[in-house]
């Protein structure tokens, strides 16, 4: 068999296979807490894997592996700030966020953020969240068509339309038929075929390579004294904005709904102690191995047209075309793995958080799955027409939901009583300037458009917090 024809066919299989776990989960999909937290009955190996590939996925694979790429060595700041996000999540927030959820039975990250609020107010957090949410999330699983797409159609005769089209639909189609259990469970699938290749790929480009001392050397050789300083040939503050800027990507981990979402389900304590040792390996093995690929992929392929192409130049270099096609086909599918938890985030913020199918447990699924057939419609056309790099569009996405909920779910948490106009304006803070500042030229690392918004939203909050106390 050609290339091409062992691609079609693995990927074919491995579609089978993501149906059929959507099949499954539909029968285990009964209620509105089903559809969104599976029960609440998360094990420690899906939770953890299905978090990591969720907020992973093509950001990791293609882009943590592009900017590595362009930028050098100076990247490893980028892979310190995710995994340290992930440190403050599994090990302060999720055993916090599981109990606070459980005891006032909250299954989505907008009842967190209006928790004690009522009346008006109630209503205009839950507005404006479900907005924010819906609105970012659309350019965020837009990301992951675009980067399934290219990919697709690079692989196959087909037009970048129908391999977006292809992709969107099989998700659209597993999401809608079993709500949170398909999406964890084949996220978990995704996620450790994630590892593995990020286990497999970096390995053979060593050995290409040499070895250690061999990467060392020819990485100095073709790259430039900024590509191979730990702070992009910045000195003095420029330097700090770029260490900084970089590991400010953790800020954004405390706002992700369709992270967040995974300690909400987490079964019990010890599922939730497993988990975390799993996640630490994952993140680990996949980021630095993604920014390992990046560095090793100058060296083997100096001048490429797109840096986020550099994952799959490689997979055809480093391995046979019958294994490289094998992973390729499973990559093809697990860099649209975030785009599934996404939409149904999305969809939870319109029928439960606004409240449109409420006491109404049938029709509350029944707009669920429409809004997750509409965002899929919206978020392919931004990915046919309004074309832009997998890291540029994630990264601002990524930072605009943790500067608007981060600052509120991590004082909610600490135990801090907090006044809803203060959450409100907090929100609308934090989002706003996240985008103003993206708008705006860069600055080394990135640091206003990573720190600024955040350190605003919560200056904006804290006038209308009181002291911290037992958690209720």
């Amino acid at each position: 068999m050609d290339k091409a024809t062992t691609i079609l066919i693995t990927l074919i299989a491995y579609k089978v296979v993501l149906l059929g776990i959507g099949f499954w989960a539909s029968s285990r999909t009964r209620s509105t807490e089903d559809f969104f937290l599976g029960g609440r009955g998360l094990g420690p190996l899906v939770a953890a894997v299905s978090y990591c590939s969720s907020a992973s996925s093509a950001w990791t694979l293609l882009g943590v592996s592009g900017i590595a790429y362009v930028i050098g060595v100076s990247a490893v700041w980028l892979v310190g700030g995710s995994i340290l996000g992930m440190f403050v999540a599994w090990f302060w927030m999720a055993p916090r966020m599981r109990a606070f959820t459980r005891k006032h039975s909250y299954i989505t990250l907008t009842e967190v953020v209006s928790h004690d609020c009522s009346g008006r107010m109630r209503t205009w957090i839950a507005g404006v969240a479900s907005l924010i949410v819906v609105c970012t999330f659309v350019f965020y699983v837009s990301a992951q068509f675009q980067g399934a797409g290219n990919t697709f159609a690079s692989s196959f005769n087909l037009s970048i339309v129908e391999s977006i089209l292809i992709g969107a639909a099989i998700i659209m189609i597993y999401t809608l038929l079993g709500g949170f259990w398909a999406v964890s469970v084949t996220d978990t699938v995704q996620g450790l075929l994630m590892a593995l290749t990020a286990l497999l790929l970096p390995l053979a480009a060593l050995l290409e390579l040499g070895g250690i001392a061999g990467f060392v050397d020819k990485l100095a050789a073709v790259s430039t004294a900024d590509q191979l300083s730990f702070t992009a040939g910045n000195v003095g503050l420029a330097a700090l904005g770029v260490v900084f800027g970089n590991l400010a990507m953790n800020f954004g981990t405390y706002g992700q709904p369709h992270l967040l979402v995974r300690f909400m389900a987490l079964r019990d304590d010890k599922a939730l102690r497993q988990a975390r040792l799993i996640a630490i390996a994952w993140y680990f093995l996949v980021f630095a191995g993604m920014c390992f690929l990046g560095l090793a992929g100058r060296i083997l392929h100096l001048e490429i047209d797109n840096p986020e192409t550099i994952f799959f130049l490689l997979t055809d270099t480093l391995f046979t075309p019958v294994l490289g096609a094998v992973l390729l086909a499973a990559v093809l599918s697990a860099i649209m793995s975030t785009a599934d938890s996404q939409l149904l985030v999305a969809a939870s913020a319109l029928s439960h958080d606004l409240g449109l199918g409420k006491n109404r447990p049938q029709r509350s699924l029944l707009i669920s799955r429409l809004t997750i057939a509409v965002l899929v419609a919206l978020a392919v056309l931004v990915a046919l027409y309004l074309p832009e790099s997998i890291f540029s569009r994630v990264a601002v996405a990524w930072i605009a939901l943790g500067a608007a909920f981060g600052p509120t779910v991590i004082l909610r948490l600490a135990g801090w009583q907090l006044r809803p106009v203060g959450v409100l304006l907090s929100i609308v803070t934090g989002f706003g300037l996240s985008v103003l500042f993206y708008l705006l030229p860069d600055t080394p690392g990135d640091i206003l458009e990573r720190m600024g918004p955040i350190a605003a939203a919560t200056a904006v909050l804290l006038p209308f917090a009181s002291r911290p106390r037992l958690a209720t």
